[in-house]
């Protein structure tokens, strides 16, 4: 264990241990990518482990530890033990599948993550909501402090930036939408059909909610791993089914989600046609949202069997908006969003490098952050009105003591402060 860390930390100090879709198996992703309810018991075993300041980044798709500490190696040897014991596996085996970041390419990771350039689906907008929902429960157990908050807000403007300055957010949306109107021309009335998810990816997800929110009669979700189904099934307000009843489920319903990501096929050519004959032929629509694909091509060579994947339901999404394709666009929309992810990173990186009046900025943020989560009980809305007006309020006072050459000078320097003087455009 490593020796416990003083609250103050530099970005040189984060460290990052985590595994995520992009190299993890399938046997440790059902063990150890869960929900934000995993967040609280991870981070009660990181401060146990005498970490002052510490992130965990739980969702369907990563488990990210983030955390500062002198001792990077050593720092890191208790992470990854601390996934291990979280996945109920060795150490050994979790070491050979995680991966390890320290501080400004952990930093980068973090803001690459929160925009949703990490994603298996460039531009999800769930990660954003499961990030905060991470911050919430590391706020909760006392662990985080004024270098970590501070990250994490930049994190969350950079991602706002992207979503507002390309339309990466706008395509897996339109996608789902896409997966709507397919399903309501196959079926008209959605009232009428029942669904299957299998698998919990993002997309998956996203595409169930929509058909929920379209009226959709009855959602079941099914996992290898039963409790990770569980889990979404209660989140979903839906049924849950066990995996071993695979092919009944299949002939029961009338569109299927796939979404397991497990890097093989999951349902076959054979499966859909067995399952086509129980229900006497009545078409069943499919949408394949993993990567690489749950679903057998071949599924869509049968009668009454309709298969739609991902490059499907963009192009459907796409057509007609746009004479330049849709690679086209995703191309030039992801190269956007990573030039704006270096300049938010550049920015915070000089922010750092100045810290004089850091300090007593952040205390003040954050007291008055948390009075106004208090008033306003828990409205984000209501509290982004409230935070705004406290933390206007004593520079208008201020200003309104102060006379002559004195309040001119503090005008200007307010202007700085907020970029009203232009000054904004220049350091960009």
């Amino acid at each position: 264990m490593p020796e416990p860390q003083s609250t103050h930390a530099s970005v040189q100090e984060l460290l990052l241990v985590g595994a995520s879709h992009r190299g993890a198996t399938t046997a440790l992703r059902e063990r150890l990518f869960l929900d934000a309810g995993a967040a609280p018991t991870i981070l009660q075993r990181l401060k146990q482990e005498g970490f002052a300041q510490a992130l965990a980044v739980v969702t369907s798709d990563r488990c990210e530890l983030y955390v500062f500490h002198a001792d990077a190696a050593g720092a890191a040897a208790t992470l990854r033990a601390v996934l291990a014991a979280t996945a109920g596996l060795t150490p050994e085996l979790v070491s050979a599948q995680s991966f390890e970041r320290r501080g400004m390419v952990a930093l980068r990771h973090l803001f690459s993550v929160a925009a949703s350039l990490d994603s298996p689906v460039l531009g999800e907008p769930q990660i954003l909501g499961e990030l905060e929902a991470n911050h919430r429960a590391a706020s909760a157990a006392g662990l985080v402090g004024p270098e970590l908050e501070a990250m994490l807000q930049a994190a969350y403007l950079a991602a706002q930036r992207i979503r507002s300055e390309t339309p990466l957010a706008d395509q897996p949306v339109s996608m789902a939408a896409a997966a709507i109107d397919v399903a309501r021309e196959l079926f008209g009335d959605l009232a009428r059909c029942r669904a299957l998810m299998l698998g919990i990816g993002e997309m998956g997800e996203m595409m169930a909610v929509e058909l929920k929110k379209g009226g959709l009669a009855s959602l079941t979700v099914t996992h290898p791993a039963a409790a990770r189904a569980e889990l979404v099934a209660r989140r979903l307000s839906s049924h849950f089914r066990d995996w071993a009843e695979l092919d009944a489920a299949l002939a029961g319903s009338d569109i299927v989600i796939a979404a397991v990501g497990a890097g093989r096929v999951m349902v076959t050519k054979d499966m859909i046609k067995a399952a086509l004959k129980t229900r006497r032929h009545k078409p069943m629509l499919l949408f394949d949202a993993a990567l690489p694909p749950d679903i057998e091509p071949a599924v869509g060579e049968l009668d009454d069997a309709f298969r739609y994947d991902l490059d499907d339901l963009e192009r459907l999404a796409m057509e007609g908006r746009t004479p330049r394709g849709t690679a086209a666009l995703r191309s030039s929309a992801a190269e956007k969003a990573v030039q704006i992810l270096a300049e938010e990173t550049a920015k915070f990186e000089r922010r750092r490098a100045d810290p004089a009046a850091l300090p007593a900025l952040q205390a003040l943020f954050e007291t008055e952050r948390l009075k106004a989560l208090a008033a306003a009980g828990g409205d984000a809305e209501k509290a982004t009105r409230i935070l705004v007006d406290r933390l206007l309020q004593r520079p208008n006072r201020a200003l309104g003591a102060i006379e002559g050459k004195d309040a001119s000078a503090l005008a200007k320097l307010m202007e700085r402060l907020f970029g009203l003087d232009g000054s904004e455009k220049e350091t960009k």
